[in-house]
């Protein structure tokens, strides 16, 4: 299940968040979780899965356009389709905007769309 992030859920964010190679240092994790608290266009969703948050998608919404920002998912829970249904989940948020993909996304979404 999708859930909209909250500052509850940081920790568990940033941890998710530390796989992608451009958050690896506190530094720079410290940065893009103030950009999702303080910026409206940006949003970031958490994926629950029983009583765990194994993955999160943290998207710019910009007129009729989404972006991808940043997209994880648990080692322990890769491969099983959970940053597909992450996508089609923020396709049915905003069914009228058009996806698109950063440099460090592009890859992750060509694998959605297979």
């Amino acid at each position: 299940m999708l859930i909209k992030y909250k500052k509850s859920y940081e920790k568990i964010a940033m941890g998710l968040l530390s796989f992608m190679p451009k958050e690896r240092t506190l530094k720079n994790l410290l940065q893009t979780m103030k950009q999702y608290n303080l910026a409206p266009d940006w949003q970031f969703y958490l994926w629950k899965y029983q009583e765990d948050i194994i993955g999160l998608i943290g998207v710019e919404v910009k007129e009729d356009f989404v972006t991808v920002q940043h997209a994880s998912v648990n080692p322990s829970h890769r491969g099983e389709g959970v940053g597909r249904t992450m996508v089609e989940e923020i396709h049915r948020l905003m069914p009228h905007h058009k996806m698109r993909a950063t440099k460090e996304t592009e890859s992750f979404l060509l694998k959605c769309y297979k």
